[in-house]
């Protein structure tokens, strides 16, 4: 299982995207990926709701291209704690999303183009902190 930032989830559904080979590329070679409801919003605000990118994402995500993961209340209260503890290097709502998934989840492999960020984020997974594991 891989977890899916919104870049690259952006790129691959805009041809435009400086990103977009490199996107297509990474998510042919991968099997199952995840994501949160924050992730998917940005995406969608990105890729301008009524262009051809964002039906087709909607349609990538409803036909099962993508498992969405939801925040229950203990979620979002540990996603809100990750955005105070890295206040100093700011995390929005979807990385934080993501980060908690990662914890609940227990993965740690992430689908991103903010590599600096996942690189300085740390999941807490039982009495360790892991650091993330980009695609390359």
């Amino acid at each position: 299982m891989i977890l899916a930032d919104t870049g690259p989830l952006v790129a691959l559904f805009d041809p435009r995207d400086r990103d977009h080979v490199w996107a297509r590329d990474r998510l042919a070679e991968v099997t199952q990926l995840i994501t949160t409801v924050p992730v998917l919003t940005e995406a969608l605000h990105l890729l301008d709701p009524g262009s051809r990118g964002a039906i087709a994402f909607r349609k990538f995500v409803v036909g099962g291209g993508i498992h969405v993961w939801f925040l229950d209340q203990r979620s979002v209260t540990r996603a809100f704690e990750l955005m105070d503890r890295y206040s100093d290097h700011p995390m929005d709502l979807a990385d934080a999303s993501l980060v908690a998934a990662s914890e609940a989840l227990r993965v740690t492999t992430v689908l991103t183009l903010d590599r600096r960020d996942f690189a300085t984020y740390r999941a807490r997974i039982g009495r360790s902190s892991r650091s993330f594991r980009i695609l390359d």
